[in-house]
């Protein structure tokens, strides 16, 4: 059995082989910060040769899944330069990574903010259930910035052509529309229907074999690497970070306001 690290980002609960991870900063909406995104890799790092551990079942709690990176943190790696602002956005496309190739089948439960970094973890699922009203989008280029690490998931799960569409308009859309797109498997109109779905899909995996499963999840996935495009995509990210519209775009999110290059609501 493993032994799951002690977090303060995540509450980590094993019943029956099934591990579920809960992204526990209620107060940001879940937004991840270094911590959590340490405290995932981890936990992933804890279980990846576990074979009794089945399944890993990623949700938030405060009715939110995850509203993306926090600010505060690309402010500090900003302040901090550009290599700073590369390596935790290359970390982030690390999580993803990882999350994508664990060898336990991975369930993302899919309620009010799906934003950035949450669509990003969504797309890595291998199953997602959504609620009808969840909040998804690609909020980055409206604050001047990039969807540098999950912009190559976002693209594999859905298609480039939708996935064009969401990144360069940065508009959202909800569950109901995430299942027309692909994005989810399930929707669902409350909590109650939620919980009840992911009961019937965590029963489904469990009737099939773990290295059976670990194994078609690998070559299913069987493709280029991605990393020299994330390595190129955390560069171009650490530059928007610390250029103009990087700045005004997280500034005006800061102050509440409407950025530059965007029209008023007046």
């Amino acid at each position: 059995m493993s032994d799951l690290p002690v977090c303060q980002t995540l509450r980590l609960v094993l019943q029956a082989g099934v591990l579920h991870i809960t992204l526990d900063r209620p107060d940001s909406r879940n937004a991840m910060n270094r911590q959590m995104l340490d405290e995932l890799r981890a936990t992933l790092a804890a279980v990846c040769f576990d074979h009794s551990v089945r399944l890993l079942v990623l949700r938030g709690t405060g009715g939110h899944f995850c509203a993306g990176g926090d600010l505060q943190d690309m402010a500090r790696a900003r302040g901090a330069g550009v290599d700073a602002c590369r390596e935790l956005n290359r970390a982030f496309g690390a999580l993803l990574e990882e999350t994508q190739n664990a060898a336990q089948v991975v369930i993302a439960v899919l309620q009010g903010a799906v934003l950035g970094g949450g669509l990003g973890l969504a797309c890595v699922s291998d199953i997602a259930i959504a609620r009808s009203n969840a909040d998804f989008g690609m909020p980055e280029t409206s604050l001047g910035l990039l969807p540098a690490q999950i912009a190559p998931f976002v693209a594999r799960r859905i298609g480039l052509t939708q996935a064009r569409r969401l990144a360069l308009t940065a508009a959202r859309f909800d569950g109901n529309e995430a299942g027309r797109l692909g994005l989810v498997h399930f929707v669902e109109a409350d909590e109650q229907a939620l919980d009840a779905r992911l009961e019937t899909v965590i029963a489904q995996v469990l009737r099939c074999a773990p290295e059976a499963n670990a194994a078609t999840k690998a070559l299913l996935l069987d493709e280029q690497p991605l990393a020299p495009l994330l390595d190129r995509a955390a560069e171009w990210f650490a530059q928007a970070v610390s250029g103009e519209e990087g700045s005004e775009g997280t500034l005006a999110f800061v102050q509440k306001r409407v950025p530059r290059w965007a029209p008023s609501s007046s």
